[in-house]
């Protein structure tokens, strides 16, 4: 049976599997780079978890989320958790991993009025896709378009503030646009991944719709 063949592991609270905690699943080398190990130094005491979905032995999906305090995205709001990233890598499609991991993650922090993520659409990469999102529950709250100032120049993206509210009287979070546009640093495998080679402030330009 599937279920027999399916573990999920907290790798933020078992040492056996520390290089999962400092790589994703994307075939790359493992190395406990500055920006990485200073995040999780941080942010592992506030509450962030990475989870880890292991089908046949074989580490084939992962999701990590805390709260405000402990997410490298600049969103605000109350008594919500933060979605960083859940990735099921393509081979493992068809089996529901990605509801399965969700689920792991609203059953473990019970008393969210919510969880919010940010969403991509039109970007080449094939992780934090807006459908993929909403097939999950979130729903787009805020979105606006940027450019890459190294990466892929002249092809436009939107990006995407997802929220998936779990109470009624939840409220909807917030986020700084501007912030953002940084990228993010703590991810070498992350979309919006700031290297730190580049050496500006911003790796993204808000594109203003002229009327």
């Amino acid at each position: 049976m599937l279920g027999s063949k399916v573990k999920i592991v907290d790798v933020t609270r078992d040492s056996r599997y520390e290089t999962l905690l400092y790589r994703c699943l994307a075939p790359a080398p493992f190395r406990k780079y500055g920006q990485r190990r200073k995040y999780l130094e941080e942010a592992v005491p506030r509450g962030f978890r990475k989870k880890v979905l292991f089908y046949d032995c074989d580490a084939v999906g992962q999701i990590e989320y805390g709260p405000l305090e402990a997410s490298y995205y600049p969103i605000r709001g109350r008594s919500i958790i933060v979605m960083n990233c859940i990735w099921v890598l393509r081979k493992a499609k068809g089996h529901r991993f990605g509801t399965r991991l969700m689920r792991e993650m609203m059953e473990d922090e019970k008393d969210a009025a919510g969880f919010a993520t940010i969403g991509l659409e039109g970007h080449w990469s094939p992780w934090l896709k807006v459908d993929q999102l909403k097939k999950l529950g979130f729903k787009s709250i805020d979105a606006f378009r940027v450019s890459h100032l190294t990466k892929h120049v002249g092809e436009p993206f939107t990006v995407h503030l997802m929220w998936l509210p779990r109470r009624s009287d939840a409220e909807q979070p917030t986020w700084d646009k501007r912030k953002l546009l940084e990228g993010v640093r703590w991810c070498i495998a992350h979309p919006l991944y700031h290297a730190e080679k580049v050496k500006s402030k911003e790796i993204l330009r808000e594109n203003k719709i002229v009327v």
